[in-house]
């Protein structure tokens, strides 16, 4: 399938695109390109083939949420480079005013 220069304009209009009238030629091409492979997938029989969200089966790949102990303040604080015992103490980020 063929597209027209017009069409790509129309579309980059709707995709809220600048493009310039130079690269309307090579956009065309390119886009012919891609719905030419999409209409060669188009051909492919996908009759037994269920319906999926991915090519190949996943499984989750994180470990188990369990509940664990916290870790205790004073080594939590250990290499902070400023804290007051309880907390970290960092250099202020907004002037209070």
């Amino acid at each position: 399938m063929e597209l027209s220069r017009d069409v790509v304009r129309k579309v980059a209009d709707l995709a809220r695109l600048k493009v310039s009238d130079n690269e309307l030629g090579s956009l065309a091409n390119d886009l012919s390109a891609m719905i030419g492979y999409v209409q060669v997938l188009n051909e492919v029989d996908t009759t037994d083939v269920p319906p999926m969200v991915h090519a190949v089966e996943l499984h989750n790949v994180l470990r188990p949420d369990t509940v664990v102990d916290s870790l205790p303040r004073s080594e939590a604080l250990s290499n902070a480079p400023r804290s007051d015992g309880s907390y970290f103490l960092v250099p202020p980020i907004i002037d209070g005013e």
